[in-house]
């Protein structure tokens, strides 16, 4: 079930590499506060792209996005990673995954990516920002910029001793997919507002974590936001103010995550989720005080590194 998707916004070329998309977490406990009725009454679209109504599990993709913009190849969130240490964390823990290899589908070597940029530092935003070289692990991508938001890396830094110690795998995932990117000059670090170049902005979107963040490309007429953690669920757009179970700080989260619909749906920005199944993107409509789901993105399937349909 991995898969390399594209289409074209503006003079900007977005790939979708999927590494895995599959029934994850139980609906109950990853958005505790959404009712169970909620699940039911939209099982019609939900299923089985978002939702797997026999098991009651949320149907998640772990995907990233690479866009080709200005004449550079910026890299969107990377994944898990491999063979990291990541106890209790389910798939995460030892994962294996050919992430490199759906690169190269998509066209893109690691030398080739000039940005990389992690929305947030959870364990399946940074895993592939690294790799094992020789028991060392070292950047994934030799010539890109790292692009961190500065929130985000203290908090989960040593300074603040890893997330405040709240759970060990933090420390853990900072020390080899953060630190490295430190040691070898690469990182970059950015609060509020950060223009990568004519058609992209980073822009901070706190709550899922303090540095949470968005990427905004305007090309031509088309417009588009990359939200991250912001959601997790389509469901989340009908009822903004439910949180997934990781979101930190959960009033500030509901705050941007309603902040960011109502300009992605004043501005008819196709939104790009971290971990929606499906088609992956879609558009959101105003409906009265809420918010309502619109048309799906089309993508296609990409053929090889230089043709896509």
């Amino acid at each position: 079930n991995e898969s390399v998707q594209s289409l074209v916004l503006g003079d900007v070329e977005v790939i979708r590499v999927a590494e895995w998309y599959k029934p994850f977490l139980p609906a109950s406990g990853m958005f505790s506060g959404a009712a169970a009725d909620v699940w039911k009454e939209n099982e019609g679209w939900l299923a089985p792209d978002h939702w797997e109504p026999d098991s009651d599990l949320v149907v998640l993709a772990l995907q990233s996005w690479v866009l080709r913009s200005a004449g550079r190849t910026v890299l969107i969130d990377t994944g898990a990673g491999n063979g990291r240490e990541r106890p209790g964390m389910g798939p995460f823990h030892r994962a294996q995954s050919d992430f490199l290899g759906l690169l190269a589908r998509a066209g893109v070597r690691p030398q080739d990516v000039d940005v990389v940029v992690n929305t947030h530092l959870h364990v399946d935003h940074v895993g592939w920002n690294t790799v094992d070289a020789d028991g060392q692990w070292v950047p994934a991508f030799p010539n890109a910029q790292y692009l961190i938001p500065a929130a985000d890396d203290f908090h989960y830094g040593p300074d603040n001793a890893y997330g405040n110690g709240a759970q060990e795998v933090d420390r853990l995932i900072y020390e080899d997919s953060i630190a490295p990117i430190h040691q070898a000059g690469q990182a970059v670090l950015w609060d509020g507002l950060h223009r990568i170049d004519e058609h992209l902005t980073l822009e901070s979107a706190p709550g899922h974590t303090p540095g949470s963040s968005v990427l905004r490309l305007a090309s031509g007429s088309d417009r588009a936001v990359f939200v991250g953690d912001l959601l997790h669920s389509p469901v989340q757009i009908l009822h903004t103010c439910c949180n997934s179970s990781a979101c930190l700080a959960p009033e500030q989260a509901v705050a941007s995550r309603r902040r960011i619909l109502g300009r992605a749906a004043d501005e008819r920005e196709l939104l790009v989720p971290a971990h929606f199944g499906g088609p992956g993107a879609l558009e959101v409509r105003r409906d009265s005080d809420r918010f309502a789901l619109g048309p799906w993105a089309t993508a296609s399937r990409k053929k090889s590194a230089s043709a896509s349909e």
